[in-house]
């Protein structure tokens, strides 16, 4: 899978790619594509790092696992290919846009458009299969995510990181937030949305209000 992922990310996780337990899920993937239906479409599994070069990194959102639907997911968190409908949380996301900034819901629910302005939307689980939620955690994957969080964190500064949800706040616990800028709330799932616990968070203006004062190009939402 390794030659797979842009090169500008090869880069500064080539060491990653060589551990044994990397190793091991490469070979678990390998074969539960051989085997099974699985999502994304296997030359897709790194989109969220071939879409957001590590140089032009300013945002990072951080998902759990891909949709396991058919022709839902496109290896970036959240995303959904075109002209699929938007699952719950996706709508609640461009909801919160629309109370934010102002912004009307996008016909697609494709955020392709953000990854190409420096937003790593990433799983935490890069793959799954057809119909089975979460058949994918534990097999290496969530290694491979941390420490992808954690190089971020020591090779970079001023980053925006978005966490949404419990699972996701784990995840930042690598994040060095004295160099970084770090925005927390509730999951935009409709359990959590529904509780008050997503909407009115403005983590879109207060974005792109933080890269405007490091005198970075604001995201076009």
């Amino acid at each position: 899978m390794f030659e797979q992922i842009h090169s500008s990310w090869q880069n500064v996780l080539v060491s990653e790619f060589d551990k044994p337990y990397f190793q091991e899920l490469n070979s678990f993937v390998d074969k539960e594509y051989a085997t099974a239906t699985c999502h994304p479409n296997y030359n897709l599994i790194f989109s969220a790092f071939d879409y957001c070069k590590f140089d032009d990194l300013k945002v990072v959102i951080i998902g759990q696992d891909p949709y396991h639907g058919l022709n839902q997911a496109n290896g970036l968190c959240f995303s959904v290919n075109d002209e699929i409908s938007f699952p719950p949380s996706l709508q609640n996301i461009f909801k919160e846009i629309q109370y934010d900034l102002n912004i009307p819901i996008p016909k697609s629910g494709n955020l392709i458009r953000w990854a190409n302005q420096g937003i790593l939307l990433l799983n935490a689980t890069l793959t799954v299969r057809n119909g089975v939620a979460g058949s994918h955690q534990k097999k290496g994957w969530e290694t491979f995510t941390d420490e992808v969080i954690k190089i971020i964190s020591d090779k970079k500064e001023n980053v925006v990181f978005l966490l949404w949800g419990g699972f996701a706040k784990k995840k930042g616990l690598k994040i060095d937030r004295k160099k970084h800028y770090v925005l927390e709330t509730g999951h935009p799932s409709p359990l959590s949305a529904n509780r008050g616990l997503w909407f009115g968070n403005n983590h879109f203006s207060k974005t792109n209000t933080y890269l405007k004062s490091i005198d970075k190009k604001e995201i076009a939402w």
